[in-house]
């Protein structure tokens, strides 16, 4: 089948722009899968700091995206629109507004890839009434919703899509060489008086960048003989003035010698810092959350993880684990760093990643839901 695909590749660099060059490419890579991909690189953003901002030029590369989209449509004969629904921003909301009541008319189906969280939740809670009418105007009664867990259906349910089916996010094997390599380190208890626990995601507040230099203290200070924990954190700042409040907090005493701002990684010394950590640490609270990357890559690397009970975050994970904890609460984040260390065996984690977030089970189940009737 023939598929338009309206949604954005990196750069910007996140989850969902990820994503979708990864299942661009992936329909394009193998025709077995039976999906003839016509894309419109719909970026509407400079940086990761522009997203959701307003300007003049959105709206002109609105405009001609929208263009674009037609025109694909009408010289391929494609009548199967692809699209990523906004996060509970009003400024994002009203673009897909103006996009869907341009190009939609002209699909016999909408297939929705909801992303981000919350939506539907801000529909019923925040929004105006005519904000609730539009949304359902111009996103409801989808021929399809996929979400990524169980626990985001309520989300696409509010727009009520003829049906809602979950694929979870699946990534290309970062750690190919794992069981030659990491496997047997993983197994058992890492070596040393000193733990190295890695940050690795968007430095933002409610991503857990604070929350994760509260949490290493806390676990330094707790009394016994167990480990002394050393912080890395790697990923780039959206904002300056909390990358300022970011530096004053980590310049505290009581973090000094046991913090390494990294900033942004990738390739090799990305590669580098999963391979060489022994604990990650991610403890978000981001309101529109889906399923984070960051964690299925630590799967991959073996990686004991503590994180928050938070969205989708706990169906990654066994229902007694023990990294697992309430947003927000240092206290627990510090225990849950002990409880890891040494106690978890990576190799069960890299073999969950194995089992459910391979890109070529992802692409597999995404094609079947896309090109079923």
């Amino acid at each position: 089948m023939k598929l338009l695909v309206f949604a954005h590749v990196p750069p910007p660099h996140h989850g969902q722009s990820q994503m979708v060059k990864l299942m661009v490419e992936g329909f394009a890579a193998d025709p077995s899968l039976g999906i003839e991909v016509l894309h419109v690189d719909a970026r509407f953003s400079a940086g990761l700091s522009d997203i959701g901002a307003v300007r003049g030029g959105k709206i002109r590369a609105l405009a001609g995206f929208c263009r674009q989209a037609l025109r694909l449509s009408r010289e391929h004969g494609c009548r199967s629109l692809y699209y990523v629904p906004s996060p509970p921003k009003r400024s994002s909301l009203y673009r897909d507004f103006l996009v869907m009541a341009l190009i939609r008319w002209r699909f016999e189906r909408v297939i929705l890839h909801w992303h981000a969280v919350g939506l539907g939740a801000w529909l019923q809670s925040e929004a105006w009434p005519w904000e609730r009418w539009m949304t359902r105007a111009c996103l409801g009664r989808a021929s399809r919703a996929i979400v990524l867990a169980r626990s985001n259906r309520a989300d696409a349910e509010v727009l009520r899509p003829r049906s809602v089916v979950v694929v979870g996010n699946g990534i290309p094997d970062p750690c190919p060489d794992y069981w030659s390599h990491l496997g047997p380190r993983r197994s058992g208890a890492p070596q040393g008086p000193v733990l190295r626990v890695l940050f690795m995601a968007h430095c933002t507040r409610d991503k857990g960048v604070f929350g994760a230099i509260d949490a290493v203290v806390a676990a330094n200070r707790i009394l016994g003989p167990g480990p002394r924990f050393r912080l890395t954190v790697a990923g780039s700042f959206l904002s300056a003035a909390e990358e300022d409040e970011f530096r004053a907090h980590a310049a505290r005493p009581d973090i000094a010698g046991d913090l390494e701002i990294a900033g942004f990684v990738s390739g090799a010394e990305k590669d580098r810092l999963l391979r060489e950590s022994d604990i990650f640490l991610f403890p978000t609270y981001f309101a529109n959350e889906g399923q984070p990357l960051n964690l299925i890559e630590a799967m991959a690397y073996g990686l004991p993880c503590v994180t928050t009970r938070w969205r989708s975050i706990p169906e990654y994970f066994p229902p007694d684990y023990p990294g697992l904890c309430v947003p927000r609460d240092v206290p627990a984040l510090a225990a849950a760093l002990h409880a890891v260390a040494g106690k978890i065996d990576g190799n069960d984690l890299r073999r969950a990643f194995e089992q459910r977030f391979t890109v070529a089970a992802h692409l597999k189940s995404l094609a079947a839901v896309i090109a079923a009737p």
